[in-house]
């Protein structure tokens, strides 16, 4: 009888097992779906406060690129008040200087913090300023020293834009193509290095290496078709982009050397009877603004005038960034001190917004890493596939507690048969 009970409250207890595992299992799948399908709630964005603008004159200028659709994500890179067209400064700042530019910005080179802006994250056209991306993605990557031979590709540039004065064949310094390239905006000089540095596929590699740097700088906004700036189908940036551009080009020793050089004489090409000459930078802001460290000079149709420009006072270093200016009232670079003039006026602690660090973006979206799976025992029997895709399917949970109750019973029965045979013998 005793053994019988026994036999019975196996039973029961398999019994009661069985709804247990899937009314668990059924009640944090609706827990999860209940959090999944509750949607955030979006806040609304403020009016944009208008950017004081000088007036311009009118000029006859070609029609604007169409830019892509701008993505939320990439407007609040670096802080949320950065999305905006409008005007973003720091509570209680002074108000900034009126510039033709449709964009601007200033930032700390060395915290990173953002000063203010106007449509930091709108797109717009480079020109030159492009250059400084060429500068920040291949200046690491080739010999200063290395000479080169120009090649007539290197030579294939808009009739008029602007240009150094290297020869097909001739033979020069990288170095020199670099100073050529930031002094007197070269674009020969930008499809030299852009092949040079661009691999087997040359300068589309050296385009492509822009791209792919300027991802991991976080500027999203910026894509290059040509390593010179000259206008292509596609090609944008932004103040802000630029921003952490130039801040990836001023922490180099080389660029800042480079970018303060005054003058520099590019050598003669006895082979082909050509003589040396000089050439001078064209940033006004070197000779012209106490405590400058450089910058880079753009302009095209499209683009209109664009500048970056730093300058360093009481061991604060700031950068400006601008597009599409007009030179009237003010050249670029005269805009671009009047803002770096506003921005050394404003506390240390001032900011908006800040420069993300280069590879923060991608590294804030890379997933972690999963845990590798833990391997069965070799004699657990596999679970069937098409029990656990079925929702209101027994569980692993009620597998193992009728197991566990089978096993019960048949100890039992067969207790059971040993007993009743062992009472047969000693009849």
């Amino acid at each position: 009888m005793r053994v019988r009970a026994f036999s019975v409250a196996v039973v029961v207890l398999a019994i009661v097992a069985l709804p247990a595992t899937p009314g668990a299992a059924t009640i944090t799948d609706r827990v999860v779906v209940a959090s999944a399908s509750t949607p955030p709630t979006p806040a609304a964005a403020p009016a944009a406060l208008p950017c004081p603008k000088a007036v311009a004159p009118k000029v006859t200028r070609s029609p604007r690129p169409t830019p892509p659709p701008s993505d939320p994500e990439h407007q609040v890179v670096g802080g949320e008040l950065l999305a905006t067209s409008g005007l973003v400064v720091p509570p209680g700042a002074p108000a900034p200087p009126k510039v033709t530019a449709t964009s601007w910005l200033v930032a700390d080179l060395d915290t990173g913090a953002v000063l203010g802006g106007c449509g930091p994250h709108e797109y717009a056209t480079p020109a030159s300023v492009q250059k400084l991306l060429l500068a920040a993605t291949m200046l690491p990557r080739l010999d200063p020293q290395q000479v080169i031979r120009v090649t007539p590709e290197d030579l294939d540039i808009a009739p008029g834009s602007s240009a150094v004065g290297l020869l097909p064949g001739g033979r020069y310094r990288v170095e020199t193509l670099w100073l050529g390239l930031l002094l007197q905006s070269g674009n020969e000089a930008a499809n030299a290095l852009a092949r040079l540095g661009g691999g087997p596929d040359g300068a589309a590699g050296g385009v492509r290496a822009m791209n792919e740097y300027a991802r991991h700088l976080g500027a999203l906004q910026t894509h290059a078709v040509t390593p010179s700036g000259l206008d292509g189908p596609g090609q944008f940036t932004s103040a802000y982009d630029l921003a952490l551009i130039a801040r990836a080009c001023f922490a180099d020793p080389t660029f800042r050397r480079y970018a303060l050089t005054e003058r520099t004489r590019i050598p003669a090409q006895r082979g082909l009877d050509a003589k040396g000459f000089q050439i001078q930078n064209e940033n006004q802001l070197v000779y012209r603004y106490p405590g400058a460290l450089g910058g880079k000079t753009g302009f095209t149709d499209y683009a209109r005038h664009t500048y970056v420009g730093a300058a360093e006072r009481d061991g604060r270093r700031l950068v400006v960034t601008l597009l599409g200016a007009e030179p009237r009232p003010q050249r670029g670079w005269e805009q671009g001190a009047a803002l770096l003039d506003w921005g050394f006026r404003l506390p240390r602690e001032a900011g908006v917004g800040r420069l993300v660090e280069p590879g923060e973006w991608d590294a804030a979206r890379t997933p972690a890493p999963s845990s590798p799976a833990v391997p069965a025992p070799a004699e657990t029997p596999p679970v069937s596939t098409t029990s656990a895709a079925v929702d209101d399917g027994p569980g692993a949970g009620t597998v193992v507690a009728l197991a566990v109750g089978v096993a019960a019973i048949a100890l039992a029965v067969v207790a059971a048969r040993r007993v009743r045979a062992s009472a047969r013998s000693r009849d």
